[in-house]
């Protein structure tokens, strides 16, 4: 009987624990009221929150790292190296095989991740900057496997799943670099316009 009765007791505990998560969670995560819905649900909203988190420390990072507001951009972009499109603030290798790569504009950072790269880039809403970060990874013989785009305010993370092309002779390093580029050019031709 005491059996019956902490069983009982586990699974009353189970549904208000549940309940409690549903009333936490936006109803279009939870696709059906069974257990196992409702906490793949959960999980959804909470990778979206933590990649939001990690959208706003970045975005944190970056006003931290930038020097004060100049008047105008193109100054910025006069002090740049002739053989790069725009100053890196920094680039550094990562655990777990990978390579951050950090500009004004945006933070890239690539991983390995098995026979796959995870490509996580947090910028600033840049109108077609996602086709351009696409076409940048075709060109270097990348395949787009997942794509999840979330935004807040000004501020937008790009998390990719890339398959690595038999032909691809990159290193994660310059996954990164090639990346940051994309967003460079699209920062001079603003500039420019």
């Amino acid at each position: 009987m005491s059996h019956i009765a902490v069983e009982r007791n586990r699974r009353r505990q189970m549904n208000e624990h549940l309940k409690v998560l549903r009333s936490l969670t936006p109803c279009f995560y939870i696709k059906r009221g069974d257990q196992a819905s409702i906490i793949g649900g959960v999980i959804e909203f909470i990778k979206e929150l933590h990649q939001v988190l990690q959208s706003l420390e970045s975005k944190k990072r970056r006003n931290s790292l930038s020097p004060s507001p100049a008047p105008s951009p193109k100054p910025q972009l006069q002090l740049t190296p002739p053989q790069l499109d725009c100053p890196f603030i920094g680039f550094e290798q990562v655990k777990e095989l990978g390579a951050c790569c950090n500009s004004p504009v945006a933070d890239v950072e690539a991983k390995i991740s098995g026979s796959n790269v995870v490509l996580k880039i947090i910028s600033k809403r840049i109108r077609g900057q996602i086709l351009k970060i696409i076409s940048v990874l075709e060109i270097l013989q990348f395949e787009v496997l997942h794509l999840n785009i979330s935004s807040m305010e000004d501020a937008v993370l790009y998390s990719f799943v890339i398959k690595i092309g038999l032909e691809c002779q990159l290193s994660v390093e310059e996954l990164a670099i090639e990346v940051q580029r994309s967003f460079c050019s699209e920062t001079i031709y603003a500039n420019e316009i």
